[in-house]
C-alpha cells in the first residue's frame, strides 16, 4: 500500500515509502494551471531526493483532467485533451514514472445498459477514445508508461473494460477508485469489489479512499461504508499485484487502520 501525493509532501513520506519501497503516484499534474508553470525544477527536486533515499517503487502521476472528457468528437477539444495528455507525460517522464491515470469517458444520465449497451453507443465513446488518444498512446509506450483509465463515474465495468481491451495494448490497463465505484453503487452500479473480480488481469491501479455514498470524499479508510474486507479479498485472488494508493485526506490514519485490520502491510 502506497500513496497519491503531491511533489511537496514527498519529504512528510519519505521514509515510510522508501521502507517498504511503496507504490507512489505524484498528482500535481491535476492541478489547474500547473502544467503551464515552471515544474521543471520541483520535479527535478522531487525525483533526486527519491533517489537519494533509495527509493525503487512503482511511481506514477495523475494526468490532467479537469474539462478534459474523453468522450468528444470535436476537433479543437481533441487537440486540448492531447496537448495536456502530452504536458502529463512530460513531467511524467521527468520522476521516470510508469504509470498515468487518466479518467473514464463513460459519463452520461440515466442507467449505464441504456447509454453504453454495445447496441446504442459504447463504440461511439469507444472511437472518440482512440481518436483523443491516438497521439498520446505512441509516447507513453516509448516512455514505458501504462495509461490507467480510472472508473468515474461508471455504473457498470463492462463498457470501460471494453474500451481497455480495445487498445490490445500492454499499456492501457484499468484503474479503480473504490469511492467513485461505491457512490455509483448507490445507483445500481458495480461495487468496489466486483469492480475487482470483473476486472481480473485488467487491473492495473487502485485509488483507495473511503466515502458515504453522497460525495466523493476522499475520507480516511475506515470512515465511510466501503466493505474493505470484501474488497481486500477480492484483490487477494488476482495473480498479480496491482498499484495500490491512498488518495485520502490522511494517508497515514487510513494507513494505519488498514494494517490493524490485517488488510496491508
Amino acid at each position: 500500500m502506497g500513496a497519491a501525493i503531491r511533489l511537496s509532501e514527498i519529504p512528510a513520506y519519505i521514509d515510510w515509502l522508501v521502507a517498504d519501497q511503496r507504490d507512489l503516484e505524484i498528482q500535481d499534474p491535476g492541478y489547474p494551471d500547473y502544467l503551464d508553470s515552471d515544474w521543471h525544477a520541483e520535479a527535478e527536486a522531487g525525483r533526486d531526493l527519491l533517489v537519494s533515499r533509495g527509493y525503487r517503487g512503482r511511481l506514477g502521476i495523475h494526468a490532467a483532467y479537469d474539462g478534459l472528457d474523453l468522450f468528444t468528437h470535436d476537433r479543437k477539444v481533441r487537440e486540448v485533451i492531447q496537448t495536456r495528455y502530452l504536458q502529463s507525460l512530460e513531467f511524467g517522464a521527468a520522476l521516470n514514472a510508469t504509470h498515468m491515470v487518466i479518467h473514464s469517458p463513460f459519463v452520461a444520465f440515466g442507467s449505464a445498459f441504456a447509454n453504453y449497451s454495445p447496441a446504442s453507443g459504447r463504440k461511439w465513446v469507444i472511437d472518440a477514445t482512440h481518436a483523443a488518444l491516438e497521439k498520446v498512446l505512441p509516447i507513453a509506450q516509448q516512455q514505458n508508461c501504462t495509461l490507467v483509465i480510472e472508473c468515474i463515474m461508471d455504473k457498470s465495468p463492462f463498457p470501460l473494460i471494453e474500451l481497455v481491451r480495445s487498445f490490445q495494448s500492454d499499456h492501457v490497463r484499468l484503474s479503480i477508485d473504490t469511492g467513485h465505484a461505491f457512490i455509483m453503487a448507490q445507483d445500481g452500479g458495480a461495487p468496489p469489489h466486483q469492480w475487482v473480480l470483473e476486472g481480473g488481469d485488467l487491473l492495473e491501479h487502485v485509488h483507495v479512499q473511503d466515502v458515504d455514498g453522497h460525495a466523493d470524499r476522499h475520507w480516511a479508510v475506515g470512515d465511510g461504508n466501503i466493505n474493505w474486507f470484501a474488497f481486500f479479498r477480492a484483490l487477494r485472488a488476482l495473480e498479480h499485484s496491482p498499484r495500490l494508493v491512498l488518495e485520502v485526506q490522511e494517508v497515514m490514519r487510513s494507513f494505519q487502520w488498514l494494517q490493524r485490520n490485517g488488510l496491508v502491510r
